[in-house]
């Protein structure tokens, strides 16, 4: 069972509410998407991802010098349906960043 006061911590930060609504509508991030879309340094980004790491919101995993972030699937229906309606009912939140994202440079499928 997953801990309400941990989801809603973890939602009531903007750059951690941001980053989820972000993997959730783009599948996976790397750190790099999430430091152009959201303009911050990766030192901030990653301090943030690894709070949501730590309560088991998202999973991780290094693609050579890549680390790419995803909401964890295995989270309890719950914790998924409040994101699927986070997402549905605020995409202007993170419509800006859906821009920048969808405009960064790829090589190969990747951020460069």
């Amino acid at each position: 069972m997953y801990d309400p006061l941990l989801l809603y911590k973890a939602l009531s930060e903007e750059t951690r509410l941001k980053s989820l609504l972000l993997m959730q509508s783009q599948g996976e991030l790397c750190v790099c998407d999430l430091m152009g879309s959201l303009s911050i340094s990766q030192p901030k980004v990653s301090r943030h991802l690894a709070e949501l790491r730590k309560h088991d919101l998202v999973l991780d995993e290094r693609r050579g010098k890549w680390v790419y972030y995803r909401i964890n699937p295995n989270l309890t229906p719950w914790v998924k349906q409040i994101l699927d309606l986070t997402l549905k009912h605020n995409l202007p939140l993170i419509e800006s960043e859906l821009k920048c994202i969808s405009s960064l440079p790829r090589v190969n499928g990747v951020s460069s």
